[in-house]
């Protein structure tokens, strides 16, 4: 902060006085420049115009809260982009909130605000309003952040769109952020060069919407993976979907991690990956204009929409086929 020999958040800074205004004012502001913000009111006013509306929260508890490709600041940041734009949205703004543990030094907390703002940046987004909150030394863990984000629709999304033939696609390589965040927290050292693949899926997507891309049903495979998300996207249907093993794409020190630690990379999350579910006549070019951008150069057709048999499968390299099963639990806490 602006001439304090301060070096950690104390809990005054959370009192709503003069420590809580210095906070805003000489250390988060600097990170968050606009009009809007600015004003510090209770309520952005945010001009729109009369298209409808996505609106997400979610909150950020990951340990650690800085990992290899990133920290909390962007995962925020990058999490409710990529909510937005799977439901068919061009992502506008994003309200901020953190509760910071007593203690935590200021150069990690301006650390995570710089990440989040360049974050911002990149996805074409504004952080219009937020909150701050400081709790005792031991009643919470370093730091939290609760985000919400606004975006205009452009293409109508849903499950209730997806039909036997359909095409599956992922955006690039699967499980790479779960691994990352395990390797970190649990100091495996198995893997030095995997890292996060955090980031924000509508510098792909935007340009999609705005060509009218053939696309039903889109998801990120965060918690529970590939999997999951394809689970949820045919549960309660008259429908299955069909993956092939042998177009999977999955970078080798993620497989190798996974047989080590006895994982299915098909179940470990991303946070900067999603899956599109589009219509069969449409999927290579879908699937070329996804390819354009450096984020999605890995991007593959991995599966099919089928009438039977219900539910996930994938058939093997070596011909087999075996379901893919929704999980039960979360197969590792506190990813994002």
């Amino acid at each position: 902060m602006k001439k304090s020999k301060e070096k950690t958040i104390k809990l005054g800074y959370g009192s709503g006085g003069l420590l809580t205004s210095k906070l805003i004012n000489d250390v988060i502001l600097k990170y968050f420049k606009n009009k809007t913000l600015k004003k510090l009111e209770d309520s952005a006013e945010l001009k729109l115009t009369s298209y409808n509306l996505a609106f997400t929260t979610d909150s950020y508890v990951i340990n650690p809260i800085f990992f290899p490709g990133g920290d909390i600041g962007a995962l925020a940041i990058n999490g409710t982009v990529n909510d937005l734009a799977m439901k068919g949205a061009i992502p506008k703004f994003i309200s901020f909130s953190l509760i910071i543990e007593e203690g935590l030094p200021f150069a990690e907390l301006e650390k995570i605000l710089d990440s989040a703002a360049h974050s911002a940046k990149s996805a074409g987004v504004q952080v219009v309003c937020g909150d701050t909150k400081v709790v005792e030394k031991g009643k919470a863990d370093k730091i939290f952040i609760t985000t919400s984000g606004i975006g205009v629709i452009k293409l109508n999304l849903s499950r209730d769109r997806i039909r036997p033939g359909d095409r599956v696609i992922i955006s690039g390589t699967i499980g790479d952020h779960g691994i990352a965040i395990m390797n970190e927290r649990l100091k495996l050292g198995l893997i030095a060069s995997i890292k996060s693949d955090t980031a924000p899926v509508n510098l792909i997507t935007d340009r999609l919407f705005q060509n009218n891309a053939r696309i039903h049903f889109m998801r990120d495979p965060t918690r529970g993976g590939v999997a999951s998300v394809l689970n949820e996207a045919v549960a309660g249907k008259d429908l299955g979907i069909m993956l092939d093993e042998i177009n999977l794409p999955i970078k080798k020190e993620v497989r190798g991690a996974s047989e080590i630690l006895g994982l299915d990379p098909l179940y470990i999350a991303n946070e900067g990956k999603f899956i599109a579910i589009v219509e069969k006549g449409s999927a290579e070019r879908i699937l070329k204009q996804i390819k354009k951008h450096p984020l999605g150069r890995n991007a593959a057709i991995i599966g099919r929409v089928v009438k039977k048999p219900t539910g996930v499968w994938i058939k093997t390299t070596i011909g087999g086929i075996h379901p893919l099963l929704q999980l039960e639990a979360e197969g590792l806490p506190r990813i994002c």
